[in-house]
């Protein structure tokens, strides 16, 4: 049986006219991967039309032949080596680059960079080194073409090398070789060049063959990003399933896991799927579904991830390279959406360390905002702790895209984690306290007033499990012994929709803030306010708390509990006697000392 040959995506980009489809098509006709007769019939074409014959011929003639109807293969190579088969992805500008890449359609595991020795670096050309950090490849080739016009000049080269590694430093991206060639010439193409013995390294064909493939995703750590949890009623069926692709890794059953960034545990008890044989094992590249041993609360967006492999960070912060493509630009303050696989997190601008200017040529340190076309190093920071790995180590879950009223407005890649105590929401809260008048009247004197201490009760559940009727009924008993009380229940669709272009999840974390704030004001007039939640989460939850600070907080769960432990104050069961559960939150209460225990007598 014919052992199945390696093969390598490469994806070739260059500015206009630096000789990027020249080069293919030379690629193509040295390597003798063209169709049998192409070369000869577009050489007869040419000379039919009385015009010169060029190599990127070549790559139009096959595009004309796949506007004909005629479909080449892509598992097939375009072009091949001794060593392994090559699928050239062609990229023909920098935004249409850009959009493969967002889309996920560019997989390229290596790259050859093209610059005219005579017109020298581009605008593109850095664009496209650029593309190439953000596309995390690593194998990557710099080929300097068209030689012949600067009559094969070693000065002309260095010169171009020198300033092109200069600025490749600075977005960390380190070219495996730089080439001199001379495509449409065939210089340095499959073999070192006569016109160049000054230069002893080597042609593009070794290089590419040199190139190390990354080891195949099912071998790296386990990654499941959670699509959705179904859950399963008829015929007694009690199963709960985790639906999702597996990015990378393999899994088997009764594999321990971990869920991040919510840190629960289980374990893998079944691998579910639609009309398939039992599975005891899944890979990369599959979409399935696992039932777990433990039954736990988890979200769509956590990541699933194998508990004896490398865990994938944890923050609210990392460090990021950018491509913005936005209408608006992007500036600090604003709120805009994150997305790194299946999570979807409130995120802001928190610093911007440098931004290329690609019209000059140059990094600019201190710029206030990243333009449209800009491409940044940056500090970003979500309102929610996301799981990611660095671009390097695993692609998959160190890509983000963010969306600005629905509309995606730039990607990037995950460089590192920030690990830092201060946050957006803690100098947010710093800035409030330091300009804040306060009153004369203490919180001291106003519990002697009022006979009770202030305090925010936060009454939460899933829909229909009866947290407003309790929340109304607590209202009217403290009402009704003189206690200085209000109830403020948040509206479902407040909490679930935007209004206006806001999406919905900014919206959401908007009006959590804003309770937040509004909490503290009341509290902080000695009121104890009473509020009805449906599905926070824990840092929703954190959110509330911090704003409230330093006043109580108080968290009623009715129902299902999906706090992580100790979150919750008290448990209710759902729909309890409206008596019963008002009795259970006036004991906390008083326990809490929000209350006198005179308050039974």
């Amino acid at each position: 049986m014919e052992t199945k040959r390696e093969q390598m995506n490469v994806v070739i980009v260059g500015h206009v006219d630096h000789g990027k489809s020249t080069l293919i098509g030379r690629l193509l006709a040295d390597t003798g991967s063209l169709p049998e007769g192409k070369l000869e019939t577009v050489k007869a074409n040419c000379e039919r039309n009385a015009k010169p014959f060029e190599y990127a011929f070549l790559l139009d003639a096959l595009k004309d032949e796949r506007t004909q109807g005629i479909t080449i293969d892509t598992a097939r190579c375009f072009f091949k080596s001794k060593k392994r088969d090559y699928i050239i992805i062609d990229a023909p500008g920098h935004i249409e680059f850009l959009k493969n890449m967002v889309t996920g359609a560019s997989r390229a595991e290596a790259a050859l960079l093209v610059i005219d020795a005579h017109e020298g670096i581009k605008e593109n050309s850095k664009r496209h080194g650029y593309m190439l950090s953000f596309l995390g490849i690593k194998n990557i080739a710099v080929c300097v073409n068209k030689m012949d016009l600067v009559k094969y000049s070693e000065e002309v080269f260095n010169q171009i090398k020198n300033e092109f590694l200069a600025f490749l430093s600075e977005i960390n991206l380190e070219p495996a070789y730089f080439i001199p060639i001379a495509a449409r010439e065939g210089d340095n193409i499959v073999s070192l060049s006569k016109w160049m013995s000054w230069y002893k390294d080597t042609y593009v064909l070794k290089a590419i063959d040199n190139f190390t493939k990354t080891a195949p995703k099912f071998q790296q750590e386990f990654r499941f990003p959670v699509q959705d949890i179904y859950k399963f009623t008829e015929e007694g069926d009690d199963r709960r399933i985790v639906a999702g692709r597996v990015e990378t890794g393999t899994i088997n059953v009764g594999d321990d896991v971990i869920f991040l960034p919510s840190k629960k545990r289980s374990r893998i008890q079944s691998i579910e799927g639609f009309n398939v044989p039992i599975q005891q094992e899944v890979s990369a590249g599959q979409s399935t579904g696992f039932t777990l041993g433990t039954q736990i609360y988890i979200r769509s967006g956590e990541i699933m991830c194998k508990v004896n492999e490398r865990w994938p960070h944890v923050s609210t912060k990392f460090r990021a390279n950018i491509f913005w493509m936005g209408k608006q630009p992007l500036v600090k303050g604003k709120m805009y959406k994150l997305k790194i696989v299946t999570q979807h997190v409130p995120v802001v601008l928190s610093e911007i360390i440098n931004v290329l200017d690609a019209s000059e040529l140059s990094s600019v340190t201190n710029k206030l905002q990243i333009d449209r076309h800009d491409v940044a190093e940056c500090i970003l920071e979500t309102f929610k702790p996301v799981a990611f790995d660095e671009v390097s180590v695993i692609s998959e879950t160190g890509r983000f895209v963010i969306a600005d009223n629905y509309e995606i407005a730039g990607g990037g890649i995950i460089l590192a984690p920030v690990y830092d105590e201060k946050t957006a929401l803690t100098e947010h809260i710093k800035r409030r306290e330091f300009s804040w008048v306060r009153s004369s009247i203490t919180l001291e004197k106003r519990a002697f007033k009022y006979q009770h201490k202030s305090a925010l009760l936060i009454i939460t559940g899933q829909v229909d499990t009866g947290k407003q009727r309790i929340a109304r009924a607590l209202e009217e008993k403290l009402f009704e012994v003189g206690k200085f009380t209000y109830f403020l229940g948040i509206s479902n669709e407040l909490l679930t929709t935007g209004s206006g272009s806001e999406d919905k999840t900014i919206a959401k974390l908007q009006h959590i803030q804003q309770l937040g704030e509004l909490a503290h004001i009341l509290t902080d007039a000695g009121l104890i306010l009473i509020t009805s939640i449906t599905d926070i989460d824990d840092t929703e939850l954190e959110i509330l708390k911090s704003l409230n600070r330093p006043n109580k907080t108080l968290v009623i769960n009715v129902g299902e509990n999906r706090f992580s432990e100790g979150k919750a104050d008290l448990i209710l069961i759902e729909n309890e006697e409206t008596n019963i559960a008002v009795e259970k939150i006036v004991d906390l209460l008083v326990h809490s000392v929000v209350l006198d225990l005179e308050f039974y007598i």
